[in-house]
């Protein structure tokens, strides 16, 4: 199987030369969704399919947002109402700031980054394991974003504590996985 490095590498490469900026608003009304009341979401940075719209979307909507905040090899989750203000830069990525959440509340939808996703709903993320170790401890319905053409019917490389995700979007369709 390929080096995961070389996927990434590779991976990268073609979104930036393929990107065209998109929105990703179709998620919204998907009932996992709209029955939501607390979600988990990212703010996504550089070649990344956009989360702004959808997260602004959800604190209108008046639902919960959790995004998450690095601390050493783990994520935070922190309740965020849409103050840009409350957001710092830390290595490229926009982080909230505020108080930890903890206990972790029963989150209703979990929206996560990845680079590709198999047939299988398995994703390939940028490498830092952060998702890796924040999926097990969340049962909430996890639908990955990616561009249009990056959801593959290729095996990614997989391993014992890789989370399969239940969807993944794409600015115009939403793909649900029959494993999950």
């Amino acid at each position: 199987m390929k080096d995961k490095a070389q996927m990434r590498e590779r991976y990268r490469r073609e979104r930036r030369e393929a990107f065209v900026p998109a929105v990703y608003s179709n998620i919204l009304s998907t009932p996992e969704v709209m029955q939501a009341t607390i979600v988990a979401s990212y703010v996504s940075y550089g070649y990344e399919p956009s989360t702004i719209e959808i997260n602004r979307a959800l604190i209108e909507s008046g639902k919960t947002l959790l995004l998450p905040r690095v601390n050493g090899d783990y994520i935070d989750w922190i309740y965020w109402d849409g103050d840009e203000k409350k957001l710092i830069e830390k290595k490229k990525i926009l982080e909230p700031v505020g108080e930890v959440v903890s206990p972790l509340p029963s989150i209703d939808v979990v929206i996560v980054p990845a680079l590709r996703i198999d047939r299988d709903g398995y994703r390939l993320g940028q490498g830092g394991g952060y998702y890796d170790r924040a999926l097990p401890q969340m049962s909430g319905w996890k639908i990955a974003l990616v561009h249009s053409g990056e959801v593959t019917s290729e095996v990614l490389p997989r391993e014992t504590h890789d989370i399969a995700v239940n969807a993944a979007a794409t600015p115009d369709l939403i793909v649900r996985f029959r494993s999950n």
